[in-house]
């Protein structure tokens, strides 16, 4: 089995293979909230969509990428983008990663489905032994949100990548192993359930 572009759909999002012609959509998305300008994140500007689309599409080709753009509900608008990415078919094993959403979905309930769907398909699908999910230290919305999911840290990986304004990134490394996702996905199933 390989890792082909595919469409998740659930209630609150759907994921369809990324495209071209979302570009305009995307660009749109990234400006909410401006998410380029926050340092710890390598969010594409709206005129960087373009080539950051091109590049996802490349790594696709390549076969080290399966990108997704994210719509607010099945048939909705994009409002971000996401990844299967460092794909080990050998393990196999692979990582959910690059993910972004405007500001205006954010803290709902479309990242916890989304992660629903891109783990239930890695899992179910393809047999995973684990699934990563990597965050900038600096980053701790987005590691409060993976620790929400059920995901464990497995470490801190020091000066990992250099980002744009030159600093060093060190990478929180989290995951959800095979004998783990029973429980996260009866996890993520009542947080979707649960009285809001």
């Amino acid at each position: 089995m390989s890792w082909q572009p595919v469409t998740l759909s659930g209630q609150h999002v759907e994921l369809v293979p990324l495209s071209r012609e979302h570009r305009g959509a995307l660009a749109e998305a990234a400006s909410d909230g401006e998410l380029w300008r926050l340092w710890y994140t390598s969010i594409p500007t709206p005129d960087g969509m373009a080539a950051e689309i091109d590049r996802r599409l490349a790594l696709q080709a390549a076969g080290s990428m399966v990108p997704f753009t994210v719509l607010d509900r099945p048939g909705g608008s994009p409002v971000g983008m996401t990844t299967y990415m460092n794909i080990d078919a050998a393990g196999p094993r692979i990582e959910i990663g690059s993910t972004w959403y405007a500001a205006r979905v954010q803290r709902t309930l479309l990242n916890t489905e989304a992660k629903l769907l891109l783990l239930t398909h890695a899992f179910d699908r393809f047999d995973c032994l684990a699934v990563e999910l990597r965050t900038h230290f600096m980053n701790h919305a987005s590691r409060r949100a993976i620790e929400r999911l059920g995901a464990k840290l497995d470490g801190v990986l020091r000066c990992h990548q250099r980002m744009r304004d030159g600093t060093l990134r060190d990478t929180c490394v989290y995951s959800i192993t095979a004998p783990e996702w029973p429980t996260v996905r009866s996890h993520l199933d009542w947080q979707l359930k649960k009285p809001r």
